[in-house]
Protein backbone atom coordinates (compact mmCIF):
# COMPACT_ATOMS: atom_id res chain seq x y z
CA UNK A 1 0.00 0.00 0.00
CA UNK A 2 1.06 3.33 -0.64
CA UNK A 3 1.26 6.02 1.94
CA UNK A 4 0.50 9.49 0.18
CA UNK A 5 -1.64 10.34 -2.71
CA UNK A 6 1.23 12.46 -4.26
CA UNK A 7 4.86 13.54 -3.34
CA UNK A 8 5.74 16.58 -4.46
CA UNK A 9 9.76 17.41 -4.76
CA UNK A 10 11.47 20.75 -4.85
CA UNK A 11 12.14 24.08 -3.52
CA UNK A 12 10.38 26.54 -1.18
CA UNK A 13 11.16 29.60 0.04
CA UNK A 14 10.03 32.76 2.59
CA UNK A 15 8.44 34.89 0.36
CA UNK A 16 7.48 38.53 1.60
CA UNK A 17 4.53 40.37 -0.09
CA UNK A 18 4.75 43.91 -0.36
CA UNK A 19 1.99 45.69 2.15
CA UNK A 20 1.40 48.41 -0.21
CA UNK A 21 1.56 48.60 -4.27
CA UNK A 22 5.03 50.15 -5.50
CA UNK A 23 8.69 49.84 -6.53
CA UNK A 24 10.53 47.44 -4.03
CA UNK A 25 12.64 50.87 -2.60
CA UNK A 26 9.20 52.70 -1.78
CA UNK A 27 7.63 49.63 0.31
CA UNK A 28 8.11 50.50 3.25
CA UNK A 29 6.92 47.09 4.99
CA UNK A 30 6.44 43.18 3.92
CA UNK A 31 3.78 40.44 5.08
CA UNK A 32 5.79 37.23 5.32
CA UNK A 33 4.39 34.33 3.59
CA UNK A 34 5.74 30.61 1.81
CA UNK A 35 6.10 30.39 -2.35
CA UNK A 36 7.55 27.10 -4.05
CA UNK A 37 5.87 26.00 -6.65
CA UNK A 38 6.11 22.37 -5.65
CA UNK A 39 4.96 22.88 -1.92
CA UNK A 40 2.16 25.16 -3.24
CA UNK A 41 0.95 22.30 -5.09
CA UNK A 42 0.84 20.28 -2.03
CA UNK A 43 -0.51 22.40 0.18
CA UNK A 44 -3.56 22.60 -2.61
CA UNK A 45 -3.73 19.04 -2.66
CA UNK A 46 -3.38 18.11 1.33
CA UNK A 47 -6.48 21.63 1.62
CA UNK A 48 -8.52 19.58 -0.78
CA UNK A 49 -8.35 16.63 1.47
CA UNK A 50 -5.58 14.14 -0.33
CA UNK A 51 -2.50 12.19 1.53
CA UNK A 52 0.70 14.75 0.58
CA UNK A 53 4.39 14.80 0.70
CA UNK A 54 6.46 17.55 0.63
CA UNK A 55 10.35 16.82 0.35
CA UNK A 56 13.01 19.49 0.03
CA UNK A 57 15.77 20.57 2.04
CA UNK A 58 15.88 24.12 3.89
CA UNK A 59 18.15 25.64 6.32
CA UNK A 60 18.66 25.06 9.77
CA UNK A 61 17.11 28.53 10.72
CA UNK A 62 14.33 30.13 11.47
CA UNK A 63 13.27 30.64 8.30
CA UNK A 64 13.10 26.98 8.00
CA UNK A 65 11.50 26.51 10.97
CA UNK A 66 8.76 28.58 9.46
CA UNK A 67 8.29 27.04 6.12
CA UNK A 68 7.95 23.27 7.91
CA UNK A 69 5.60 24.59 10.12
CA UNK A 70 3.28 27.05 7.36
CA UNK A 71 3.35 23.60 5.26
CA UNK A 72 2.86 21.38 7.80
CA UNK A 73 -0.27 23.44 9.03
CA UNK A 74 -2.29 22.12 5.96
CA UNK A 75 -2.05 19.26 6.61
CA UNK A 76 1.10 18.18 4.55
CA UNK A 77 4.04 15.37 5.54
CA UNK A 78 6.86 17.11 6.01
CA UNK A 79 8.68 14.01 7.72
CA UNK A 80 11.15 13.59 4.72
CA UNK A 81 11.94 17.80 4.33
CA UNK A 82 15.82 17.67 5.63
CA UNK A 83 17.43 20.08 7.33
CA UNK A 84 20.97 21.74 5.80
CA UNK A 85 23.55 22.92 8.62
CA UNK A 86 26.15 24.73 6.29
CA UNK A 87 23.29 26.35 3.88
CA UNK A 88 20.41 28.94 4.39
CA UNK A 89 16.97 28.81 3.30
CA UNK A 90 15.93 30.66 0.44
CA UNK A 91 14.05 33.94 0.40
CA UNK A 92 12.32 35.87 -2.04
CA UNK A 93 10.58 39.55 -2.35
CA UNK A 94 8.30 41.10 -4.59
CA UNK A 95 5.78 44.02 -5.93
CA UNK A 96 2.70 43.80 -5.87
CA UNK A 97 1.76 43.73 -10.00
CA UNK A 98 1.55 41.25 -12.36
CA UNK A 99 4.80 39.59 -13.91
CA UNK A 100 4.40 40.39 -17.60
CA UNK A 101 4.11 43.76 -15.37
CA UNK A 102 6.86 46.66 -16.73
CA UNK A 103 6.88 47.99 -12.95
CA UNK A 104 7.32 44.48 -11.50
CA UNK A 105 10.02 42.92 -9.27
CA UNK A 106 10.86 40.12 -7.87
CA UNK A 107 14.32 39.56 -6.25
CA UNK A 108 15.59 36.25 -5.27
CA UNK A 109 17.91 35.58 -2.54
CA UNK A 110 18.28 31.60 -3.56
CA UNK A 111 21.89 30.70 -4.58
CA UNK A 112 23.35 28.35 -2.48
CA UNK A 113 20.31 27.31 -0.78
CA UNK A 114 19.33 24.48 0.89
CA UNK A 115 17.37 23.39 -1.78
CA UNK A 116 19.57 23.51 -4.12
CA UNK A 117 21.99 20.84 -2.63
CA UNK A 118 19.37 18.50 -3.82
CA UNK A 119 20.77 15.63 -5.54
CA UNK A 120 20.27 12.21 -6.11
CA UNK A 121 22.96 11.75 -3.12
CA UNK A 122 21.35 13.64 -1.02
CA UNK A 123 17.46 12.84 -1.49
CA UNK A 124 16.60 9.31 -0.22
CA UNK A 125 14.92 7.99 -3.65
CA UNK A 126 12.68 6.11 -0.96
CA UNK A 127 11.31 8.98 -0.05
CA UNK A 128 10.00 9.83 -3.69
CA UNK A 129 8.60 6.18 -3.90
CA UNK A 130 6.01 5.18 -1.98
CA UNK A 131 2.72 6.88 -3.62
CA UNK A 132 0.15 7.39 -6.73
CA UNK A 133 2.22 10.40 -8.00
CA UNK A 134 5.59 12.12 -8.04
CA UNK A 135 5.38 15.94 -8.98
CA UNK A 136 8.01 17.58 -10.92
CA UNK A 137 8.74 21.01 -11.79
CA UNK A 138 11.65 22.39 -14.15
CA UNK A 139 11.82 24.94 -11.81
CA UNK A 140 14.11 22.11 -9.26
CA UNK A 141 16.25 21.33 -12.48
CA UNK A 142 17.25 24.84 -12.75
CA UNK A 143 19.05 25.25 -9.54
CA UNK A 144 21.91 23.30 -9.77
CA UNK A 145 23.95 20.58 -11.40
CA UNK A 146 22.76 18.35 -8.44
CA UNK A 147 19.19 18.81 -9.02
CA UNK A 148 19.02 18.63 -13.00
CA UNK A 149 20.78 15.24 -12.14
CA UNK A 150 18.12 13.99 -9.29
CA UNK A 151 15.21 15.71 -11.99
CA UNK A 152 17.00 13.60 -15.06
CA UNK A 153 16.91 10.13 -12.75
CA UNK A 154 13.55 10.44 -11.78
CA UNK A 155 11.90 11.18 -14.98
CA UNK A 156 14.29 8.14 -16.82
CA UNK A 157 11.34 5.46 -17.15
CA UNK A 158 12.16 2.83 -15.12
CA UNK A 159 9.48 -0.29 -13.78
CA UNK A 160 7.50 0.48 -11.15
CA UNK A 161 8.16 3.99 -10.59
CA UNK A 162 4.75 6.36 -9.63
CA UNK A 163 2.81 8.20 -12.23
CA UNK A 164 5.44 10.75 -13.12
CA UNK A 165 3.47 14.47 -13.33
CA UNK A 166 6.05 17.63 -14.64
CA UNK A 167 4.96 21.12 -14.61
CA UNK A 168 7.69 22.80 -17.05
CA UNK A 169 7.49 25.85 -14.94
CA UNK A 170 9.86 27.62 -17.18
CA UNK A 171 11.63 30.88 -15.73
CA UNK A 172 13.91 32.56 -17.78
CA UNK A 173 15.93 33.85 -15.05
CA UNK A 174 17.38 30.72 -13.14
CA UNK A 175 18.51 29.77 -16.88
CA UNK A 176 20.68 32.67 -18.17
CA UNK A 177 23.67 30.97 -19.48
CA UNK A 178 21.53 27.70 -19.72
CA UNK A 179 19.94 25.93 -22.46
CA UNK A 180 16.12 25.51 -21.20
CA UNK A 181 16.02 22.96 -24.40
CA UNK A 182 16.48 20.50 -21.46
CA UNK A 183 13.13 20.92 -20.05
CA UNK A 184 11.65 19.34 -23.09
CA UNK A 185 13.81 16.15 -22.56
CA UNK A 186 12.70 15.96 -18.74
CA UNK A 187 8.77 16.33 -19.99
CA UNK A 188 9.71 13.49 -22.67
CA UNK A 189 9.84 11.22 -19.31
CA UNK A 190 7.11 12.34 -17.49
CA UNK A 191 3.81 10.33 -17.76
CA UNK A 192 1.32 13.77 -17.39
CA UNK A 193 2.88 16.84 -18.57
CA UNK A 194 1.96 21.08 -18.18
CA UNK A 195 2.99 23.53 -19.61
CA UNK A 196 1.81 27.03 -20.69
CA UNK A 197 1.92 27.83 -24.21
CA UNK A 198 3.80 31.24 -24.06
CA UNK A 199 6.62 29.08 -21.85
CA UNK A 200 7.12 27.00 -24.57
CA UNK A 201 7.46 29.32 -27.00
CA UNK A 202 10.18 31.11 -24.75
CA UNK A 203 11.86 27.79 -23.99
CA UNK A 204 11.35 26.02 -27.33
CA UNK A 205 10.34 28.02 -30.10
CA UNK A 206 6.91 26.02 -30.61
CA UNK A 207 3.58 27.36 -30.79
CA UNK A 208 0.57 26.30 -30.42
CA UNK A 209 -0.97 23.21 -28.57
CA UNK A 210 -0.92 20.84 -31.67
CA UNK A 211 2.76 21.53 -32.46
CA UNK A 212 3.55 21.07 -28.43
CA UNK A 213 2.01 17.61 -28.43
CA UNK A 214 3.60 16.58 -31.24
CA UNK A 215 7.22 17.42 -30.02
CA UNK A 216 6.06 15.80 -26.74
CA UNK A 217 4.04 12.38 -27.71
CA UNK A 218 5.42 10.39 -25.00
CA UNK A 219 3.26 11.72 -22.35
CA UNK A 220 -0.08 9.67 -21.42
CA UNK A 221 -1.21 13.24 -20.53
CA UNK A 222 -0.09 16.24 -22.32
CA UNK A 223 -1.80 19.92 -20.31
CA UNK A 224 -1.80 22.80 -22.23
CA UNK A 225 -2.16 26.37 -20.52
CA UNK A 226 -3.20 28.95 -22.79
CA UNK A 227 -3.43 32.22 -19.60
CA UNK A 228 -6.80 33.90 -19.02
CA UNK A 229 -8.24 32.22 -22.46
CA UNK A 230 -8.06 28.46 -20.88
CA UNK A 231 -6.28 24.95 -21.20
CA UNK A 232 -6.38 21.64 -23.73
CA UNK A 233 -5.54 18.43 -22.67
CA UNK A 234 -4.78 15.36 -24.55
CA UNK A 235 -4.59 12.04 -23.14
CA UNK A 236 -3.81 9.02 -24.56
CA UNK A 237 -4.91 4.80 -23.46
CA UNK A 238 -6.29 3.84 -20.26
CA UNK A 239 -3.06 4.10 -18.40
CA UNK A 240 -3.27 4.36 -14.90
CA UNK A 241 -0.59 5.24 -11.98
CA UNK A 242 1.44 2.74 -10.12
CA UNK A 243 2.21 2.41 -6.19
CA UNK A 244 5.80 2.61 -5.14
CA UNK A 245 5.92 -1.61 -5.78
CA UNK A 246 4.35 -1.54 -9.50
CA UNK A 247 0.97 -2.54 -8.57
CA UNK A 248 -1.62 -0.85 -10.38
CA UNK A 249 -3.76 1.91 -8.54
CA UNK A 250 -7.08 2.66 -9.50
CA UNK A 251 -6.28 6.49 -10.55
CA UNK A 252 -6.29 7.13 -14.16
CA UNK A 253 -3.88 8.96 -16.43
CA UNK A 254 -6.22 9.37 -19.29
CA UNK A 255 -8.70 7.68 -20.60
CA UNK A 256 -9.39 6.86 -24.50
CA UNK A 257 -12.88 7.32 -24.11
CA UNK A 258 -14.63 10.36 -24.76
CA UNK A 259 -14.85 12.40 -22.22
CA UNK A 260 -17.79 14.84 -22.60
CA UNK A 261 -21.41 14.56 -23.81
CA UNK A 262 -20.95 16.19 -27.65
CA UNK A 263 -19.33 17.67 -29.90
CA UNK A 264 -18.87 21.01 -27.85
CA UNK A 265 -16.29 22.83 -25.47
CA UNK A 266 -14.37 20.48 -23.39
CA UNK A 267 -16.02 17.26 -24.84
CA UNK A 268 -13.00 15.59 -25.27
CA UNK A 269 -13.06 14.88 -29.04
CA UNK A 270 -10.15 12.22 -30.52
CA UNK A 271 -7.59 13.29 -32.60
CA UNK A 272 -5.73 10.23 -33.63
CA UNK A 273 -5.38 8.36 -30.53
CA UNK A 274 -5.41 11.21 -28.31
CA UNK A 275 -8.46 12.29 -27.05
CA UNK A 276 -8.52 16.00 -26.93
CA UNK A 277 -10.44 18.74 -24.52
CA UNK A 278 -10.63 22.19 -24.48
CA UNK A 279 -12.01 24.37 -21.64
CA UNK A 280 -12.31 27.72 -21.27
CA UNK A 281 -11.12 29.45 -18.08
CA UNK A 282 -13.92 31.18 -16.28
CA UNK A 283 -13.56 34.76 -15.65
CA UNK A 284 -12.15 35.82 -12.60
CA UNK A 285 -11.73 39.10 -10.19
CA UNK A 286 -7.92 38.84 -10.47
CA UNK A 287 -6.84 40.15 -6.92
CA UNK A 288 -2.88 39.29 -7.25
CA UNK A 289 -1.76 36.67 -10.47
CA UNK A 290 0.71 34.75 -8.57
CA UNK A 291 0.41 31.09 -7.66
CA UNK A 292 -2.30 30.38 -10.52
CA UNK A 293 -0.12 27.69 -12.05
CA UNK A 294 0.81 25.89 -9.57
CA UNK A 295 -2.82 25.58 -8.10
CA UNK A 296 -4.48 24.81 -11.58
CA UNK A 297 -2.26 21.71 -11.37
CA UNK A 298 -3.25 20.32 -8.05
CA UNK A 299 -6.58 21.05 -9.39
CA UNK A 300 -5.80 18.94 -12.40
CA UNK A 301 -4.52 16.13 -10.17
CA UNK A 302 -6.60 16.06 -7.97
CA UNK A 303 -9.42 15.20 -10.52
CA UNK A 304 -6.99 12.62 -12.05
CA UNK A 305 -6.97 10.86 -8.64
CA UNK A 306 -10.55 11.25 -8.25
CA UNK A 307 -10.79 9.12 -11.54
CA UNK A 308 -12.73 12.62 -13.58
CA UNK A 309 -13.04 12.84 -17.16
CA UNK A 310 -10.63 15.39 -18.86
CA UNK A 311 -13.14 18.16 -18.88
CA UNK A 312 -13.72 17.39 -15.36
CA UNK A 313 -10.22 17.10 -14.40
CA UNK A 314 -9.55 20.75 -16.71
CA UNK A 315 -12.94 22.58 -14.74
CA UNK A 316 -11.03 21.43 -11.59
CA UNK A 317 -7.68 22.87 -12.34
CA UNK A 318 -9.33 26.31 -13.65
CA UNK A 319 -11.44 26.41 -10.00
CA UNK A 320 -7.93 25.77 -8.18
CA UNK A 321 -6.62 28.28 -10.39
CA UNK A 322 -9.39 30.57 -9.29
CA UNK A 323 -8.74 30.14 -6.02
CA UNK A 324 -5.05 31.30 -5.81
CA UNK A 325 -6.22 34.29 -7.97
CA UNK A 326 -9.00 36.08 -5.72
CA UNK A 327 -6.31 35.96 -2.82
CA UNK A 328 -3.32 38.45 -2.04
CA UNK A 329 -0.57 35.47 -1.83
CA UNK A 330 0.16 31.85 -3.56
CA UNK A 331 -2.37 29.49 -1.60
CA UNK A 332 -5.77 29.96 -0.59
CA UNK A 333 -8.59 27.58 0.72
CA UNK A 334 -10.37 25.80 -1.84
CA UNK A 335 -14.19 24.83 -2.30
CA UNK A 336 -15.63 22.46 -0.66
CA UNK A 337 -15.49 19.30 -2.88
CA UNK A 338 -19.36 19.05 -3.47
CA UNK A 339 -19.12 23.07 -4.20
CA UNK A 340 -16.20 22.30 -6.41
CA UNK A 341 -17.58 19.49 -8.20
CA UNK A 342 -21.12 21.42 -9.07
CA UNK A 343 -19.34 23.75 -10.89
CA UNK A 344 -17.12 21.48 -12.98
CA UNK A 345 -20.71 19.65 -13.84
CA UNK A 346 -22.18 22.55 -15.25
CA UNK A 347 -23.08 22.49 -18.75
CA UNK A 348 -20.95 24.29 -21.65
CA UNK A 349 -22.97 27.53 -21.13
CA UNK A 350 -23.48 27.95 -17.47
CA UNK A 351 -19.55 27.31 -17.07
CA UNK A 352 -19.25 30.03 -19.83
CA UNK A 353 -21.37 32.32 -17.84
CA UNK A 354 -19.19 31.67 -14.38
CA UNK A 355 -18.03 34.80 -13.12
CA UNK A 356 -15.59 34.36 -9.50
CA UNK A 357 -15.03 37.15 -7.28
CA UNK A 358 -13.02 36.74 -3.83
CA UNK A 359 -14.95 35.19 -1.38
CA UNK A 360 -16.50 32.77 -3.96
CA UNK A 361 -14.92 29.19 -2.43
CA UNK A 362 -17.15 30.12 1.21
CA UNK A 363 -20.40 28.78 1.50
CA UNK A 364 -23.20 30.92 -0.08
CA UNK A 365 -21.99 29.81 -3.86
CA UNK A 366 -25.45 31.82 -4.96
CA UNK A 367 -23.58 35.16 -3.54
CA UNK A 368 -19.89 34.56 -4.80
CA UNK A 369 -20.70 32.81 -8.08
CA UNK A 370 -22.38 35.38 -10.81
CA UNK A 371 -23.52 33.58 -13.79
CA UNK A 372 -25.17 37.09 -15.95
Amino acid sequence: MTATDVVCLGESMVTFLPSRPGRLADVPSFTRAIGGAESNVACALAAAGHRVKWVSRVGADGFGDHLVRAVAAYGVDTTAVRRDPHRPTGVYFRTATDRADDRHELVYYRAGSAASAMSPDTVPYEDLTATHVLHLTGITAALSAGCLALVRGLTARRPGRPLLSFDVNHRPGLWRGADPSVLLDLARGADLVLVGDDEAEAAWGLRGAAALREALPEPSVLVVKHGGRGATAYARGAGRPRDGTGARTGAHTGTGAHTGTGAHTGTGAHTGTDTVAFVPAPRVEVVAPVGAGDAFAAGFLSATLRRLDLTRRLRHGHLMAAVALTVPGDLGAPPARAHADRLAALDDDAWGRLHLAPGWTRTGEDQEVRTP
